[in-house]
């Protein structure tokens, strides 16, 4: 479908955002290639049951226990306007993956992308398995109204708290892809010039329509006139001196999206950039300084191409900055310590974490991409869709012989019952030696299993 259909996507892609092609093809389509090539590969294995481990080979060593991959049901996934293909078609795999039949839901605000998918998935897959619902806010209050198995939603913290609230109706789990502020701390050990350009990458990509877009940085006081230097070069180097006219920059999606990020431009020092033309939806890469914690840019998600800069003389002065605030989507440092980056790394808590680069993390589908309380709940991509959209249920398989053992656990019950009961569970006599104790039972439980293996080996064979 993908393939056979690629300039149509990039087409529609570009109609909504004017998205590059270079864009749409690495970032809307690549990763849904790569996770088709993924999961083809591995399927076979992913869908077997799943031995565990026995806990106490005295209870358990005649028993089959595994998690057996079963799917939900019937999915729904929401998809918004700025990745319209990828947050379509890579959850898409994982669903398909684990058996679930699906109900896309793609955004109403990228007309040409919602269209291209309203024709193309019942043209591809099974009618009665996967459907396509277009429309705005009245179709997703219906769609919402029914039960569904699982909904995967991706989009603002805001809309996922009315998700989610509609789900708990059903008591439908859900995985929810939010965002917020995605913080990048800088310190002065970083190359300037790599983290400008790596920075302007995460930021400049789609216009910085991104969930996981560096939001705003926080760097070493002493460091901050060298990146602004950098930034700049770094942004002239990609669109030229005049970033309307290069065919490597998006647009925002409309006029609204364009208003709200204006007005957040409205307090604190402008150094490069700041030039604007609603009518082509055109916001410049833009710097901002000299702004405190309180402006208007600092309180909400910026989504757009927008990079307010903050300092700090001491690194818990930055921590304290994000730890302050919501938890965020992603969270990028740039250092050339590795006792800073683990330092940054372990007293934040964010969705995902890269150090010296940003946006990639997500493009790597053996990890889970996902976020952590506000911006969001559970992960997906690659292996990990499969397991996001199946349930693997609990499954034991008991041995249907030596009845006899099972009278120590049958009523009516007494002392030598629960004494011999407390002996095959390693029940603590004390609690130094619970642990030591507990250890013994184990092992001799291995003993018991292999004896009794070579009884019924000798009986039946």
């Amino acid at each position: 479908m993908a393939f056979e259909n690629q300039e149509e996507i990039i087409s529609a892609v570009y109609n909504d955002l004017k998205k590059p092609r270079f864009e749409v093809m690495t970032t809307e389509l690549a990763m849904f290639f790569e996770d088709v090539d993924l999961t083809l590969e591995h399927l076979d294995e992913w869908v077997k049951p799943r031995s565990v481990a026995k806990p106490n080979m005295l209870v358990w060593g005649m028993d089959k226990i595994e998690r057996v991959p079963q799917p939900y049901g019937v999915m729904l996934i929401i998809v918004p306007w700025n990745y319209p293909i990828q947050l379509s078609l890579v959850p898409l795999v994982g669903a398909i993956a684990a058996g679930n039949c699906v109900i896309i839901k793609p955004s109403e605000i990228g007309t040409h992308s919602e269209k291209l998918l309203a024709e193309l998935i019942p043209k591809y897959l099974d009618q009665s398995a996967f459907a396509v619902v277009t429309g705005g806010v009245p179709e997703i209050q219906d769609l919402l109204s029914n039960q569904f198995d699982h909904i995967l939603y991706t989009g603002s913290t805001a809309v996922g708290k009315i998700i989610m609230a509609a789900a708990a109706k059903h008591l439908t789990p859900v995985t929810l892809e939010l965002g917020g502020k995605s913080p990048c701390i800088i310190d002065a050990t970083a190359d300037m010039y790599v983290a400008a350009r790596r920075v302007a990458f995460g930021k400049l990509i789609n216009s910085g329509q991104s969930c996981i877009a560096p939001d705003y940085v926080l760097i070493e006081k002493n460091a901050e006139q060298k990146f602004i230097d950098q930034y700049r070069k770094v942004v002239i180097s990609m669109l030229g001196e005049n970033p309307q006219q290069s065919d490597s920059y998006a647009r925002i999606i409309n006029t609204r999206h364009f208003d709200r990020i204006a007005k957040l431009m409205e307090k604190g020092e402008t150094v490069f950039g700041g030039e604007m033309d609603r009518d082509d939806l055109y916001i410049a890469p833009t710097v901002v300084r000299n702004i405190s914690l309180n402006d208007p840019v600092m309180q909400e998600e910026i989504f757009g191409p927008v990079l307010p800069i903050l300092t700090f003389n001491k690194i818990d002065e930055a921590l304290d900055i994000v730890n302050d605030r919501e938890k965020p989507l992603a969270l990028y440092v740039f250092s050339k310590q590795k006792k800073m980056v683990d330092y940054v790394r372990d007293n934040t808590s964010s969705g995902g974490f890269t150090a010296n680069d940003t946006m990639t993390h997500a493009a790597c589908n053996t990890l889970p991409f996902g976020g952590v309380g506000p911006s969001g709940i559970g992960g997906y991509h690659g292996k990990h869709s499969f397991e996001a959209f199946s349930h693997l249920k609990p499954c034991l398989k008991k041995y249907p012989g030596l009845e006899k053992l099972n009278d120590v656990r049958i009523a009516p019950y007494d002392k030598k019952k629960l004494s011999t009961v407390c002996w095959f569970l390693g029940y603590p006599t004390s609690l130094n030696s619970s642990h030591l104790y507990s250890k013994i039972i184990k092992f001799l439980g291995i003993g018991f299993f292999i004896a009794a293996l070579a009884v019924l080996a000798k009986k039946y064979f």
